[in-house]
């Protein structure tokens, strides 16, 4: 999401990052887990705490709503 709210190819971030195109494609499905080093590139590549990158719990799609109980 990151990525694209910001208007960056696969392609621009992979380069940025050092690791090919498709393995941006595979983090960006959940497709793989990336090390604890590249998490934290990709964290200082979008300035943000790694946290907002990555979540042991799912992130919501967007347009999702919290249920109420």
């Amino acid at each position: 999401m990151l990525r694209t709210e910001r208007g960056i190819s696969r392609r621009e971030l992979a380069d940025a990052l050092g690791v090919h195109y498709q393995t941006v494609g595979y983090l960006e499905r959940g497709e793989y887990n990336p090390s604890l080093e590249l998490a934290m590139r990709i964290a200082e590549f979008f300035e943000v705490p790694v946290e907002v990158v990555f979540s042991l719990r799912p992130f919501k799609r967007i347009g999702e709503q919290d249920s109420v109980a």
